[in-house]
């Protein structure tokens, strides 16, 4: 009996750590990547409380300084080719990189409670993995089935209504055009031969140590809950290489693999965090100290409490890079270890690169939420425009 409860508790875990990273990407979408904060208030009539659609004008976009081409921003030398927006990936969305104004909102047209481009091929992950009857999702048959569905969800124009590739999924694809495999060894191959050369490159590209490392890594963790964590770690690790082959990565994805698993196995998140941010990968604890004592001083859900976490978020890392946005990332999940809500709300009320910081963490507080009872709100699950199929179809497949 004891057996089973703990296999029904892990796998409701497992199942709001889905919702939870959904509902924290979607939250964020319409704020992304906003830099100065007082855009959020200003653009919302007042700081984010549920899902919204976002403004057609984004106040700080680059998005027509991304570079189509490949990753990072404009650059001649890849002009010589045609760019890989428009005609490998994003089939209809180069226009919208190419306006003149530059300040198109990175993810216009979605709607209010969709999700980015990473969350959903973050669910395309836990539905491969879910429905692929892998012995362990470590092996390199779950990597070679996920790669193959990626491919082809990228490739295949009307997949999905992003506007916004990041620089890992244009960098993926200029490769692959080449050569353009399809099937799951093929895919498999060129990936692992890929990462063997951008590993022996002098300069990796820095674009790739990135916090969108994450969420498409999340899946392999989930379907690793049970597994030992050495399992799920290696599984997360292995498969980030292929999308992310940068020499730095492996010990941000392996230390957040770990809390993640341990927290789906009921450890405590607020314990796990602190240790993260004490660790010498991260080693921020002081630093944190000093705005959790300042928080503590405010009611929670307060502006004056908001206020020290965006402070605080603003100091440990606001961007994409995967060290700064893990300090962030496990700061919240200290602060908010038993506030779904809470802790969603706040990631995106902090702004900067909150959907990919907010998937990770949505995934960690849903986690513990599901092992302590507790859910991620109802109305929430429920307005997620693609998720609420996707996700109950998942864990209906699950083992």
């Amino acid at each position: 009996m004891g057996h089973r409860h703990g296999m029904a508790q892990v796998s409701r875990s497992v199942g709001e750590a889905l919702w939870g990273m959904c509902a924290a990407d979607a939250m964020s979408m319409p704020v992304h990547w906003y830099y100065n904060i007082g855009d959020i208030k200003s653009d919302f009539g007042g700081w984010i409380k549920g899902f919204e659609a976002p403004k057609n004008r984004h106040p700080s976009s680059i998005l027509t300084l991304s570079n189509s081409g490949g990753s990072g921003r404009s650059s001649f030398s890849s002009e010589h080719q045609l760019p890989v927006v428009g005609n490998v990936i994003l089939h209809d969305k180069l226009k919208f990189w190419k306006v003149q104004s530059g300040s198109v909102h990175y993810h216009q047209g979605l709607r209010a409670g969709e999700n980015t481009l990473n969350a959903l091929c973050a669910l395309r992950v836990a539905q491969t993995l879910a429905g692929g009857k892998f012995g362990s999702v470590a092996e390199q048959g779950a990597r070679a089935a996920v790669l193959a569905d990626y491919a082809q969800f990228m490739t295949t124009p009307g997949t999905h209504d992003d506007t916004y590739a990041e620089s890992f999924h244009r960098a993926f694809f200029v490769d692959w055009q080449g050569e353009r495999p399809t099937s799951p060894g093929k895919v498999l191959e060129f990936a692992e031969r890929r990462y063997k050369q951008k590993m022996n490159a002098s300069f990796p590209d820095s674009q790739l140590n990135a916090i969108g490392c994450l969420p498409m890594a999340i899946p392999f963790v989930l379907l690793s809950a049970t597994a030992d964590e050495d399992q799920a770690v290696t599984a997360a690790v292995e498969f980030v290489r292929l999308t992310h082959p940068h020499p730095k990565l492996d010990k941000y994805v392996a230390l957040y693999a770990r809390v993640l698993h341990a927290t789906l196995n009921g450890a405590c998140l607020r314990q796990q965090a602190e240790a993260a941010l004490k660790s010498p990968t991260l080693d921020v604890w002081d630093t944190c100290r000093h705005y959790m004592q300042r928080a503590a001083r405010f009611a929670r859900g307060s502006e004056e409490n908001l206020k020290v976490h965006q402070s605080a978020v603003a100091s440990l890392g606001l961007a994409c890079y995967t060290e700064g946005a893990l300090r962030s990332l496990f700061y919240l999940a200290h602060e908010f270890h038993d506030d779904v809500r809470g802790g969603i709300l706040a990631n995106t009320n902090c702004g900067g690169e909150n959907c990919n910081r907010g998937a990770a963490l949505g995934a960690l507080l849903g986690a513990r939420a599901g092992h302590e009872g507790g859910a991620v709100p109802q109305e929430w699950k429920e307005g997620l425009v693609s998720a609420r199929e996707q996700i109950p179809a998942i864990l209906a497949g699950m083992p």
